[in-house]
């Protein structure tokens, strides 16, 4: 059985039994045609299920290497590695096809970008802007208060979305600082600033909706829990309104909270706590924004 047979094959299992979208079904064929067409030109033959698993790694990174060169970035590598990868993994278990040479080839490195924060000024108008009524934002006023404290909870206190998101009735009554669970499972107090305190109140105030204790305290005009989606979607509108640029989104607002603790003196292990990092390394780099400003406000000053 030839390549382009076995790729039909895992395209169908795809789309059949991964039950995966069309539009990546057609990403990964398109990744893997590729790769097929390389393999024909760089050894001369049409690859079959025995040449797939006899293949070497140094032949994958030269396939790396010709899309590499024809401007694939990092990101890009990476993704067209998942998707050979994934089809070798489909090889061995469905025709026991084992190759671990090419199993064993590193994604590339991903270039390291610094947090985009927004500015004080920034932060305070996009926050008093989502809970203004009458001003270009969709919602009755239980809504822009709601938006108003989920946005103010990723900028007071540092929370993702998801984390905001996943609070409970019972947490809106806690006096004393919220007990947060983040990635991996890693639990932290996370104090909560008057600001804060006083955003939440004045949206369990104007819900509609019983919030029960143990029942998520954001809530959807049915009644239901809150998702992403529309607080993205006021963020997006904001960034519109406010001219603020793409890197104005709710996680722009956990990045602000932690350069802006930073800015003022705060100190980094604090700071790492508080953000729910396992590595101090994570958090230092919001230590390289404010290098960066510092240094592109000497370079204004200068010129």
């Amino acid at each position: 059985m030839n390549g382009a047979q076995l790729l039909a094959q895992w395209l169908t299992y795809l789309a059949t039994e991964k039950r995966a979208s069309p539009r990546t079904v057609r990403a990964y064929g398109d990744d893997v045609e590729r790769y097929l067409d390389f393999l024909v030109a760089h050894r001369g033959e049409i690859p079959t299920a025995e040449t797939l698993g006899a293949l070497t790694a140094a032949d994958l990174r030269a396939h790396m290497a010709a899309r590499r060169g024809e401007g694939l970035g990092s990101r890009s590598l990476a993704r067209n590695l998942a998707s050979i990868r994934a089809f070798h993994r489909f090889l061995e278990r469905r025709k026991a096809v084992k190759n671990a040479a090419v199993m064993s080839v590193a994604a590339p490195k991903q270039p390291k970008t610094l947090p985009r924060p927004l500015r004080t000024e920034e932060a305070r108008l996009t926050l008093d802007e989502a809970g203004a009524t009458g001003r270009g934002l969709p919602g009755l006023p239980w809504e822009r208060a709601r938006d108003e404290a989920v946005l103010t909870l990723l900028y007071g206190a540092g929370l993702r979305i998801s984390e905001a998101l996943g609070l409970t009735g019972a947490d809106a009554r806690t006096t004393s600082g919220l007990r947060i669970k983040g990635k991996g499972g890693k639990e932290r107090i996370v104090p909560l600033l008057p600001a804060v305190r006083a955003a939440i109140a004045r949206y369990t105030q104007l819900c509609p909706h019983p919030i029960e204790a143990a029942g998520p305290l954001f809530l959807s005009k049915t009644g239901k829990a809150l998702g992403p989606r529309p607080i993205q979607k006021v963020m997006e509108t904001l960034r519109i309104q406010l001219g603020l640029g793409p890197r104005a989104t709710p996680h722009a607002l956990r990045h602000s909270f932690a350069t802006h603790l930073l800015q003022n003196g705060g100190d980094l292990r604090a700071i790492q706590d508080l953000l729910g990092h396992a590595s101090l390394s994570t958090t230092q780099r919001y230590t390289a924004v404010d290098d960066a400003r510092l240094l592109a406000a000497y370079d204004a000053a200068r010129g």
